[in-house]
């Protein structure tokens, strides 16, 4: 399970509570630079929805102004998309400095990836527990 945390010891901006991503953008994402590792570390998502094949990349978009329920209780509001930063580039643990991630997502989707989103009831979710938009069909968390 997971449950949201302030990062005390780790200095970065965070817009909102939540950062929501999923598996369609993270691949699109890849498919536009073969051997750069795109992981979603990089990203630090709080959750990475595992998305069906055929999703279309950055499907996080059109949930904006809309809200889910996430395992049995946990019910959250999308507000924006996030704009990247540099950070994105940087290394982290295996992954190596990469100027190319942040260039990638500049150029296919105007500098922006995932969706922000605030707690409307709070609860917690787990490893598997479906994301089910208001008036749509549930899609697995990855972690």
């Amino acid at each position: 399970m997971w449950s949201s945390a302030r990062e005390g010891e780790i200095s970065h901006f965070d817009q909102l509570p939540l950062s929501v991503l999923t598996t369609a953008t993270l691949d699109r994402i890849r498919r536009a630079v073969p051997g750069v590792p795109v992981d979603e570390r990089r990203f630090r998502p709080n959750i990475l929805v595992r998305t069906p094949p055929g999703t279309p990349a950055f499907v996080e978009d059109e949930w904006i102004g809309r809200e889910a329920t996430v395992g049995d209780t946990l019910r959250i509001a999308f507000l924006r998309s996030s704009e990247r930063c540099v950070m994105t580039n940087q290394a982290q643990g295996d992954l190596p400095h990469s100027p190319l991630i942040l260039r990638t997502i500049t150029r296919v989707h105007d500098n922006r990836l995932d969706a922000l989103a605030r707690i409307v009831i709070p609860g917690t979710a787990g490893v598997g527990d479906r994301l089910v938009l208001d008036g749509t069909r549930a899609a697995a968390i990855a972690s």
